[in-house]
């Protein structure tokens, strides 16, 4: 993929003097444009071999445009608060707001090649990680980004020279370090690596652009021009950017589902609840004070019909957990400024650090829940989310937490008797709408996405826990003995990992 990166690609002084005022002109004109849409946001990667011009590249860019509306995230060696989360996380927190641009000195892009060249991502485990990224980034176009993936190109000869003639002027010698020159002795591996994940991540919607970075004019020039191409051709381009990724739903031929196959008559007398909960609550307590706990996250997840007792059960949860140790996350109507982004952001940023709990009352399932119902999104952006949410957990759960998720299911009839006694009971008015009343003329579409949900979604890492919640006290202790469950399960199977390690 490199050999036109190669050729010795040059512009003279009188061309570049001749093309960069109108360049500039035209991207000013296309950024302001962007601003006024604001419909998309455009993230610009910036990769490629030291010494390529990379720093000065992105240094013409806040020339050329506004940098009132540029925003650049370089990324080194992640901080202590990062590595106590997932890998994805300090990426998505960094992703530009609609009508914005984002340019990422480093990206996601980084660590596996570094891995790979130090000998610590085998090949597979390399190939894995890029077609997660091949799937985060068509989450991002579906989502409405424009995605530009620059690579700048060096021979070793090229490179070598580069080097030498930026340490021996003063004014850019500090970028030289022996860091440099040490990952110069690695060049025929890090081709190697960068080939073969350019090749695996040249995708349609995400294209990798390779620029020769020997002259600065014709790199310059290359780059503003690739971005005022793809700029303008976005903003004339009305039709919906979405890749499909999901098959479409099947017919039932039955009444058969998940959802009716629950025992809602399952109850709990009063002496016997109040053991239990003790009991389960005191084990919870224990759990989250565990040594090994402190290796991983918590994240607990609440969905259910309205009025099946979602905030009576996560108070039960929390009665067992210091207070410094969780945070309850409620999910309303996103903002402004969430609605400005991906729809999975505004939960990325409330993952809990190792040793910490996240509950979310209400979750990122309201895109296949009440978006797909009330017709907030499109189809094709529900039916895209189901794959998008199952890769969002498996992250997750790949980088140490535990997602523990649960549907809170109570029938029509006891539904109707707590709306009324909502309504009844000073305290609890706040908690019954008109929207609460509406949402069950629509109670069969919500069926089948529930279903539909349970079905798409319930994975190994991350499967669904119905609740049978026509009795709040069955329920309560059902899902406080699972949470229990789901806990020792991860924490014992790691110890019995580390103790089958030791033996070896």
């Amino acid at each position: 993929m490199f050999e036109s990166a190669e050729l010795g690609h040059k512009i003279d002084k009188e061309t570049f003097r001749q093309e960069e005022p109108k360049l500039r002109a035209a991207l000013l004109d296309t950024q302001f444009d962007l601003r006024e849409n604001g419909k998309f946001p455009v993230v610009i990667l910036v990769s490629g071999v030291d010494g390529s011009g990379k720093g000065e590249t992105i240094n013409v860019l806040y020339e050329w445009m506004d940098p009132r509306y540029l925003s650049t995230l370089a990324f080194s060696a992640p901080t202590d608060e990062e590595r106590e989360r997932p890998y994805m996380w300090r990426y998505w927190r960094a992703l530009p707001p609609k009508g914005r641009i984002g340019i990422f000195a480093g990206s996601w892009y980084s660590n596996p090649i570094a891995e790979h060249i130090q000998g610590n991502l085998a090949k597979g485990d390399l190939d894995q990680r890029m077609d997660q990224i091949n799937r985060f980034e068509a989450m991002l176009v579906n989502e409405g980004a424009l995605v530009l993936k620059f690579w700048f190109h060096l021979s070793k000869d090229g490179q070598r020279q580069r080097l030498k003639a930026i340490e021996k002027d003063p004014r850019t010698a500090w970028r030289v370090t022996k860091e440099s020159w040490a990952r110069l002795k690695t060049y025929d591996k890090l081709q190697e690596a960068a080939g073969h994940v350019l090749r695996m991540t040249n995708t349609p919607w995400a294209p990798w652009i390779v620029v020769e970075g020997t002259d600065d004019r014709y790199r310059s020039l290359t780059v503003g021009k690739v971005v005022l191409d793809a700029l303008q051709k976005r903003l004339a381009d009305t039709r919906e950017q979405n890749y499909p990724v999901a098959p479409p739903m099947t017919h039932k031929i039955d009444t058969l589902d998940v959802l009716t196959a629950l025992d809602l008559t399952q109850q709990l007398e009063k002496k016997a609840y109040e053991a239990q909960l003790a009991k389960w609550q005191g084990r919870l307590s224990e759990l989250v004070r565990y040594p090994e706990f402190k290796k991983h996250s918590l994240i607990i997840a609440f969905e259910g019909s309205d009025a099946a007792g979602k905030g009576g059960s996560i108070r039960r949860v929390t009665a067992a957990i210091d207070a410094r140790q969780y945070q309850i996350v409620p999910v309303a109507a996103p903002t402004e400024e969430e609605r400005a982004q991906p729809y999975l952001w505004r939960f990325w940023r409330h993952i809990p650090r190792v040793g910490r709990v996240s509950i979310f009352d209400r979750t990122w399932y309201g895109r296949v829940l009440v978006e797909r119902v009330e017709g907030f999104c499109a189809e094709a952006d529900w039916l895209r989310a189901y794959s998008e949410i199952n890769d969002f957990e498996h992250e997750l759960h790949k980088d140490g937490a535990i997602v523990i998720k649960f549907w809170l299911q109570i029938s029509d009839k006891e539904q109707l008797r707590r709306f009324k006694e909502r309504e009844k009971i000073e305290f609890k008015r706040f908690k019954i709408t008109e929207e609460d009343w509406r949402n069950r003329d629509k109670s069969a579409a919500y069926h089948a996405a529930v279903c539909d949900m349970v079905d798409r979604t319930s994975t190994s890492t991350a499967p669904w826990t119905l609740v049978e919640a026509n009795d709040k006290s069955f329920a309560r202790v059902k899902i406080l003995r699972t949470i229990c469950e789901r806990l020792e399960k991860a924490l014992n199977t790691e110890k019995s990992a580390a103790k089958s390690n030791k033996d070896k």
